[in-house]
């Protein structure tokens, strides 16, 4: 069973995760904030997930940043939509930033890095990462 991440925002949400073994977490691209409910349900009927691991925005003080009212209003749904899954929230502070860091230490090209949805992406892998303890 794989272990879903999701990097939740107004307009984009990054997507990551495992593989079955859950040992290495994956890129699964970016979605439109608004189609990310029936992302999600198709992901879940095609695939065995486990559980959730939710990027929760927060200042390096641990206050709220904007996003995080946002973020835990789709986490309420998260356990709507589906009530067997756990939904674990993973401090995402400075993903971001490591996100960048990353595509310049494994050679992505400046125009590329200026891609918000490969950010996201990479963010949400990152957030995974962090949860499976490999960073």
């Amino acid at each position: 069973m794989r272990i879903l991440a999701i990097d939740y925002g107004k307009k984009r949400t990054g997507l990551a995760w495992t593989d079955p073994l859950q040992i290495i977490a994956t890129g699964l691209g970016t979605v439109d904030t608004a189609e990310i409910e029936v992302k999600l349900k198709t992901l879940f009927s095609q695939e065995k997930i486990e559980k959730i691991v939710l990027g929760y925005p927060t200042h390096a003080d641990g206050d709220d940043t904007h996003n995080t009212p946002l973020v835990r209003a789709f986490h309420k749904k998260l356990n709507e939509w589906f009530p067997d899954v756990p939904v674990i929230l993973e401090d995402e502070h400075g993903t971001s930033k490591t996100a960048m860091q990353t595509m310049i230490a494994a050679g992505v090209k400046k125009k590329d890095r200026r891609n918000k949805e490969l950010l996201d992406q990479v963010s949400a892998t990152i957030i995974l990462q962090q949860y499976l303890g490999v960073i």
